[in-house]
């Protein structure tokens, strides 16, 4: 087992890991607030980390990893009373889509996913500690919040100070004129009416969404763990008021480091639904393959944004292709072989330099550097016909390809589908009345029409490109599921 160096979002620096207990990796990851399907964001955070606890396992690290699911949140409440429903029905709807998403991108389970509404009294019990300690008090309409004054190291995080972020927060004050600061935060709201409710000492009510995290993570995993993940948004102010009501619940260091994601940007601008970029997984699914979706957040750091584009996902799906034209030409030369299951592997330079590459803070991009060279020597292999050199290079991209959980396909089957691609039943005068009608949507703020014609293109093979002057469209081979 090499040494792991990994970046503290805590300390802004790379450092030696250093597990509380020996061989042993304690890890919690936010989840997901099931309200809604997946987006690329999500595909994003946990594909990092599906990929971190498959490197680490590899390496013979013994992880626990636990992932929780969000499904009691303001934004759940008023989704389900705007679709009639019951909180359940839409909680449950979307954590089946949830999974379903993530099992198609590869993501290997969590060992364990606790939901907010089954930790309700690990939930009370911490914010009695609190109340206890005079960290939390209770407002006149029942509310608790935590008093960000009490804890001394509020801000460590993020590197904020509470008198600089005080500034400009005069109408936050006024909105909510019983809290002490205007930075306290609610770890338990009381009953309002249509609401889901639960009996506590302080009355009727709900918990906060900063409370349920540290309530969950250290039911699993004990006041003191070794990683806490998620995307790069949770950090402030998600991740800082979890330190803070966990450190000041137990007396005891919450976390040791901080991981978090990048964001992701659709054509040079940041996700978002009011400006009609808004790409679901599965949206994103219906047009490429699990792998070429992998592919592009791996060729990332983790920690760095993606610019999510149709030309960066073709772009994408091209060196992949690569990869699988090279095992479709190797598979004489494998077939034919008797020292495939006999080819030692685990001390070879290029295994070793993976390694080095991942253990330097999951460097996927330095790690695929290994992944090209292998796949320029295999090709020079094959055209020497160097059958044992083909088996080498060949064993090498499937091993590492497995802890990425890429190039693990049938070569033939998705050369086949890539080929074949789409008939495009549609005509250009159609295709521009189309691109006249989105821009229209546009221009009108009509986001979520502009999205289906978007969509309704692409499933008909056209894929559109938008530039500061105008939008453009090309003809699409896709590289889909079966």
């Amino acid at each position: 087992m090499s040494d792991l160096y990994i970046y503290n979002a805590e300390t802004r620096s790379k450092e030696q890991f250093k597990p509380i207990v020996a061989n042993e990796i304690k890890l919690y990851v936010c989840g997901i607030t099931v309200y809604d399907y997946c987006h690329i964001g999500h595909a994003r955070t946990m594909i990092a980390f599906d990929f971190i606890v498959r490197f680490l396992r590899s390496q013979g690290w013994k992880v626990k990893y636990i992932r929780n699911i969000t499904d009691i949140d303001d934004k759940i409440i008023q989704r389900a009373q705007e679709n009639n429903e019951s909180i359940g029905e839409l909680t449950d709807r979307y954590i089946r889509a949830m999974h379903e998403d993530f099992h198609t991108l590869g993501c290997v389970s969590p060992d364990a996913e606790p939901k907010a509404t089954d930790a309700i009294e690990n939930i009370q019990h911490l914010i009695q500690a609190l109340i206890k300690k005079k960290h939390a008090y209770q407002t006149s309409n029942g509310d608790i919040y935590f008093s960000v004054e009490s804890y001394p190291n509020y801000g460590r995080l993020s590197g904020r100070k509470l008198e600089d972020m005080q500034v400009g927060a005069s109408q936050r004050v006024s909105l909510e004129a019983e809290k002490h600061h205007p930075f306290d935060f609610v770890l338990w709201k009381a009953s309002k009416p249509d609401e889901p409710t639960w009996k506590s000492p302080w009355g009727n009510g709900r918990p906060g969404w900063h409370i349920e995290c540290s309530a969950m993570s250290m039911c699993h995993l004990g006041n003191h763990f070794d990683i806490h993940g998620g995307g790069g948004d949770l950090l402030f102010p998600h991740h800082e008021n979890e330190i803070a009501q966990s450190e000041a619940a137990t007396g005891k260091k919450y976390v040791n480091y901080w991981l978090h994601t990048g964001f992701i940007n659709v054509n040079g601008e940041k996700m978002s639904k009011s400006l009609g970029n808004f790409l679901s997984i599965r949206d994103l699914l219906k047009s490429y393959h699990p792998e070429v979706i992998r592919l592009l957040m791996i060729g990332s750091h983790y920690r760095n944004p993606i610019d999510f584009s149709d030309r960066i996902m073709m772009d994408t799906k091209k060196t992949l292709l690569r990869f699988y034209q090279a095992f479709y030409r190797a598979q004489p030369f494998i077939n034919s072989s008797k020292s495939l299951e006999q080819f030692e592997y685990s001390s070879h330079s290029a295994l070793v330099r993976f390694n080095q590459a991942m253990n330097d803070d999951f460097n996927t991009p330095e790690a695929l550097v290994v992944c090209f060279d292998l796949l320029k020597q295999l090709n020079i292999a094959i055209k020497e016909n160097n059958q044992q050199q083909v088996v080498a290079n060949y064993k090498l991209l499937l091993w590492i390809g497995n802890i990425l959980n890429i190039f693990q396909l049938d070569p033939r089957k998705i050369l086949k589908q890539s080929t074949v691609g789409q008939s495009v039943r549609i005509s250009k005068l159609e295709i521009h009345q189309a691109i006249l009608a989105r821009d229209t949507a546009r221009a009108n703020k009509q986001y979520a029409l502009a999205d289906r014609i978007r969509q309704q293109l692409l499933e008909k093979g056209i894929v559109l490109e938008d530039t500061p002057t105008q939008t453009t469209w090309k003809m699409r081979s896709t590289m889909t599921q079966e």
